[in-house]
Parts: C-alpha cells; structure tokens; sequence
C-alpha cells in the first residue's frame, strides 16, 4: 500500500462495540484515503502514531480527546508529518484552541482536507509532549483521584466532587523556577501552551500557540474559599490581578518540591515532581482552519 497519499486516524473510541463499530464505519466513509485503527488501551494511540510515521504516512490524524491526542503527538513529535483531529471525545480542549468544531466531524474533515496547516510550539515535561497544558499540584491531584469508573458514572461532576476532596487538603510547597527569572514558591502551578483548560474558560489571557513561550500561574492558596475566589476570577478574566495569584511568560521553568506532588500533561497524570517543563526545539504542523474562516 502506498501510504503516503493515504490519512491515518487513530480513533479512541469513546464506547465500544457496536456504537465503536458506527462510528469506524462513519469515519471511513469521509473519504477512500481514509485508514482507521482502534485503540484498546493506553499506550495504544502512541505506539500507532510512531508505527504509522516509520510506515511512510504524511497525515495522522487524532480521533478522541485531548489524552488520545496527546499520545497521538509524543508517537510523531519531531518527525515530518501533518497532524490533524478529528474531535469525538468528551473534552478537546487543543481542537477548541484551534477553531476547529466540536461534535462535527464533517466540518472537521474538511479542515484537514482543506490542507491549511499552521506550526505550533510543543511543550515537554521532563520526557514527554504537551500540545495544551501540564500542571502540578491541585489539578493533578483531582485526575489522580478520578478513577474511569467515577468518571464515567458521574461525568464532570466526579471533578468537581474530587475537586472539594482535595481543597480540603494541607497544600504542598512547590519552588517554581523560571530559566529566567527569580524564584517562587506556590501550592499549585499551571503551565499553558494556548489559552484555554478545562474547555471554554480562558486561563492564560496573553498566550498563543506559536509565540515561542509557555505561560505560567502560580496560585499561592488552594481552601475551598480560596478556589471560589479563582473560580469567580477567571470567570471575568481578574485572576491575575489577585494578589495570590502570578501569572508570567517563560521559556521553560523547574518545579521541585519536598514532598509527593503529582504532575499532570494534557489532563492524564504523569508523573510526580521534581520536573522540568520547557519549549521542544521542533514545532508541530497542525491542519487547522484557515485563519479567515475561523467561526465565532
């Protein structure tokens, strides 16, 4: 098979059997360069981004949200391939980013077939890709208390529920240090590539995908009072004007800490602290919307 005019889809689909089976049948039916496989387990999506690469594919493409993209680009960072999504997850939080519709995959198609592809910066914590965001403390913590069977009985609200769990906590002490920049010192560290987490809320105001920058949130406190406080400032865009909260640009920041801290990348849990989060030398080439057509 020549592969190179062939598009690969890996596809996380979010139930199985028949349902799975609808929506492969679906997928192929956009196109006759279309080639889909199925994941199965974690791991599964990365594993055939680099088999796919090394088989001469030029286009992979990510069907799923944003943990399958994340495999899909830390099997193909660094080489010479398109990358597009396909959005049929429950969170895709880099398709939002981009422009690129959820819960449409016609409209999404014909992004990637329109060809238009824009250079994107990747982020690495410690050995291993982000496209959106990593995190340390607080929210890395709630994805580790979410098993899959809560989630899936509970949706979001099984964040939420764990969310208050963990607020209830003694904070850690995490010493956040910028490549260029002093010290600080805070309870929980966001990184960010784009603009957005969680889906619609905007966190980092000044950051875009391709400025050659990660931007940064320290938030000093993490009570329950404390979290009602953030949540209602970045609802109006004001969180980085609290006074315990610091917002700043970087190239790459050390995050250490003396006691256990999970790290989060692209919302799966990662690892634990000390890590070093920074800019990769190579960028990532998106297929996304052409910026004049971008809706909204």
């Amino acid at each position: 098979m020549n592969t190179s005019n062939r598009i690969l889809v890996i596809l996380n689909p979010a139930a199985r059997g028949e349902r799975a089976s609808q929506l492969q049948t679906r997928i192929e039916d956009l196109s006759s360069r279309i080639v889909v496989r199925l994941t199965t387990s974690a791991g599964d999506a990365e594993d055939m981004a680099e088999i796919a690469v090394n088989q001469g594919y030029k286009t992979i493409v990510a069907a799923g949200g944003d943990g399958t993209i994340n495999e899909v680009i830390n099997g193909l960072a660094g080489r010479d391939v398109q990358f597009g999504i396909l959005p049929v997850g429950t969170m895709n939080v880099f398709a939002t980013e981009l422009g690129i519709p959820q819960n449409n995959i016609p409209r999404a198609w014909e992004i990637i077939e329109q060809g238009f592809s824009r250079d994107v910066d990747l982020g690495i914590a410690n050995d291993e890709y982000f496209v959106q965001l990593a995190g340390a403390g607080l929210d890395a913590e709630v994805v580790k208390s979410t098993t899959p069977d809560f989630k899936k009985a509970l949706g979001p609200m099984s964040y939420l529920i764990n969310l208050a769990q963990v607020a209830a906590r003694k904070p850690p002490t995490i010493s956040i240090t910028p490549f260029d920049g002093p010290r600080r010192e805070g309870s929980f560290v966001l990184v960010g590539n784009g603009r957005y987490y969680g889906g619609p809320f905007v966190l980092f105001k000044d950051a875009r995908l391709d400025d050659g920058l990660l931007d940064v949130l320290v938030f000093q406190n993490q009570s329950h009072w404390d979290l009602l406080r953030y949540m209602q400032a970045i609802a109006f865009g004001m969180h980085p004007e609290l006074p315990d909260v610091e917002y700043f640009q970087t190239t790459g920041v050390n995050l250490e800490s003396d006691q256990e801290v999970p790290a989060e990348v692209d919302g799966e849990l990662s690892g634990s602290l000390p890590y070093t989060i920074r800019l990769a030398p190579t960028k990532l080439r998106v297929l996304a919307p052409a910026p004049d057509t971008i809706e909204g």
